[in-house]
This record gives C-alpha cells, sequence and structure tokens, in this order.
C-alpha cells in the first residue's frame, strides 16, 4: 500500500513539474506543451511498469551500480580532459568540430560507465578485500536465530534446554508454525489432539520464559519462492533471515542440509549429551522386562539409554550391579550390553544350518 502510495506521489508530482515547465504563452506551437507534458507522464508510467514487474531486487547489485556508475564517471572525466588537451594541442576547433569533440567524450563517459558497472558486478564478492568497510553480501553479527519447527515444540525437550540459558539467540516461531499447531490440536483424532495440545502448552512455557527471547514472526515469504508444505516454508523462511532451524524430523533435516540451510537436531544433540560408558566400567540398573533373547533382561538409564543385561531374565523388577561388555550406536539411539560381575558372558548362538 505504502508503494503505491508512494508511485501516486512519484506520477503527480512529474505531472506537475511538466506542466509548469513551459510558460504556454509564450510557446509558438501551443501543441507542443500538452505533448510535453504527456511524454513526461508516459516514461514515468513506463518506470513505475518496469519497477512493478521486477519486486525483487538485490541490494548488492544496486550498490555495485552505483559504485561503478561513480568510478566510471570519474574516469570519464579524466579522460574528458585528455581529450581536450589533445584537441587544443593538434589545431583546436579548427581542425576538429566541437560537436565532434563533445560526442566522443559522451561515447567516451558511457564506455566508462558500462565497463566500470560490469566489473565491479563481477567482483563484488571480492571488493571488501580493496575497499575497506564496503560490503555487498549481507554479513551475519552475533547469534544467528533459531527456527523452531512443529515437532520439536510438541517434543518439549526444548524448553528444557531454554532454561539452561545455553541459547543466547532470538528463538523465532513462524506464524504457520503456530498453525499447524492450532490444527493438530483441533484435530478429531485424540492421539493428534493430545500432541497439538502439548505443543501449545510448550509453546506458551516458552513465551513465559525470560531466559530467552522469542518472537511468533508474520514474515512473509519471498514471492519467488513456492513451498507448499510447512516443512518446505520453514526451509524458505530459514534461509531468507539466515537462521537456523531447530527440529526433531529426520526427513525435515535432510531437506534443510540440500538447501543449504543449518540444521540443529535435538535428537543428535541429546545423544551427544549421554554419559559415555566403555567396556569393563560397572554401574547399576533396574530390569523392566525380559529380553528378547533367553536370560536377558532390559532396562533403561535416566536419560533412556537401553540396557540389554545377560543372566538377568528372571531378575524383573530387580537393581543389578553390571559390568558394560560392549556399546551400539544406532541412529535409534545407543544400546549398552552388559552382565553381572563374577558371570561368565555368554557365548554367541551358532545358526542352524
Amino acid at each position: 500500500m505504502v508503494l503505491w502510495v508512494l508511485r501516486g506521489l512519484c506520477l503527480a508530482i512529474v505531472t506537475a513539474i511538466a506542466w509548469n515547465a513551459l510558460d504556454f504563452g509564450d510557446t509558438d506551437d501551443p501543441k507542443q506543451a500538452p505533448l510535453f507534458v504527456l511524454g513526461a507522464v508516459l516514461v514515468t508510467l513506463a518506470i513505475i511498469v518496469v519497477d512493478y514487474a521486477f519486486p525483487r531486487k538485490s541490494l548488492a547489485a544496486l550498490s555495485g551500480a552505483f559504485l561503478g556508475l561513480v568510478a566510471g564517471m570519474v574516469v570519464a572525466y579524466g579522460l574528458g580532459l585528455i581529450i581536450d588537451l589533445l584537441v587544443v594541442l593538434y589545431g583546436g576547433s579548427n581542425v576538429v568540430p566541437l560537436s565532434v569533440v563533445s560526442g566522443i567524450k559522451l561515447i567516451t563517459g558511457v564506455i566508462c560507465v558500462y565497463l566500470s558497472i560490469s566489473f565491479v558486478l563481477q567482483t563484488k564478492d571480492d571488493i571488501r578485500f580493496v575497499v575497506p568497510y564496503v560490503e555487498f553480501a549481507k554479513q551475519t553479527r552475533g547469534a544467528r536465530a533459531l527456527v523452531l519447527d512443529t515437532s520439536v515444540i510438541i517434543d518439549g525437550r526444548i524448553a528444557d534446554v531454554c532454561d539452561t540459558r545455553i541459547i543466547d539467540a532470538e528463538v523465532i516461531i513462524p506464524r504457520f508454525v503456530l498453525q499447524e499447531l492450532q490444527m493438530i490440536a483441533d484435530s478429531p483424532d485424540k492421539l493428534k489432539r493430545a500432541r497439538g495440545r502439548r505443543g501449545l502448552d510448550m509453546l506458551n512455557k516458552l513465551q513465559t520464559n525470560d531466559k530467552i527471547d522469542i518472537l511468533i514472526s508474520d514474515a512473509p515469504l519471498p514471492p519467488n519462492e513456492t513451498a507448499s508444505g510447512v516443512d518446505e516454508k520453514l526451509v524458505v523462511f530459514a534461509k531468507k533471515i539466515d537462521g537456523r532451524i531447530v527440529t526433531n524430523d529426520y526427513n525435515l533435516n535432510k531437506i534443510a542440509q540440500i538447501r543449504g540451510v543449518d540444521v540443529i537436531n535435538l535428537n543428535d544433540l541429546s545423544n551427544a549429551l549421554k554419559p559415555v560408558v566403555l567396556p569393563g566400567e560397572a554401574f547399576s540398573v533396574k530390569i523392566i522386562k525380559p529380553g528378547e533373547e533367553a536370560g536377558q533382561g532390559v532396562g533403561y538409564l535416566e536419560d533412556g539409554t537401553m540396557v540389554v543385561a545377560e543372566n538377568c531374565g528372571d531378575k524383573t523388577g530387580e537393581v543389578v550391579d553390571l559390568l558394560v561388555t560392549s556399546v551400539l550406536q544406532t541412529s535409534a539411539g545407543r544400546m549398552i550390553f552388559g552382565r553381572p560381575e563374577g558371570t561368565p558372558a555368554v557365548p554367541p548362538r551358532r545358526r542352524r544350518v
């Protein structure tokens, strides 16, 4: 709306200037004045149409064009002085007409400006090394914003991470993520409805947390980007603001990496923070249920790590002391294998042929 008001003011001002530029009483041909005004209006309308047809503009290109224009004009001015000096040395206007000299200087200026703008635009990424404090690319200063997706909000662990004060960047939740949470909370499916309501509760907890800066963003997506799903919109949004996506969705993680967007996977962060256990170490665990193999018992550490205990199939509900025999890291998490101290290792079973 503001742009259309600006365009209307520009057209009105140009029309008024063109209307008052000619004194209608002194013109030999009264038809010239309306033609002049009409020409000025048509040129202004053409410029407005071109501006509307190309809504996405690059500040880097504009800065490069401006710098190239200034450099080209400076070079053209210097060459113009040389041309005038040569004309004076070789006979002045008696040899070369002034109109020809003016034409040569104008052509030289146009070529210099073109070459300067072309050179700057093609080498704009290297300009900052030659001219200090001149930047054509967006430079991120300070911490980059964290963009939360739906799954990580429903998960809830991000609220506990924020309580640790480890996050000093702004946390952004796009409006379309909030809308998806509301849709899940209103779902007729009981499980989805519970997940959606948990997500809204976690969002309320984040908003009331004074340890982080959180923002619900209504920023529109770039007009040249077409994104249908929430995951695609999230990737486009994060790329636009140069932020990082926080998620525990495997598919979103891969899509964002393909598009060149940084991702913080909460599952990877959780696995990295799990305590490291080595073969031979001792620990205690409560056996919850029997394992798949005979004589095995299954328990879980406080962080959710699964423990497979040998010779503990009959100790369900008991706390046993185990020695770590091996550790298996999978995409689903970490598994620890152990056996009670003093018991022999169970030999591997042979396959029947």
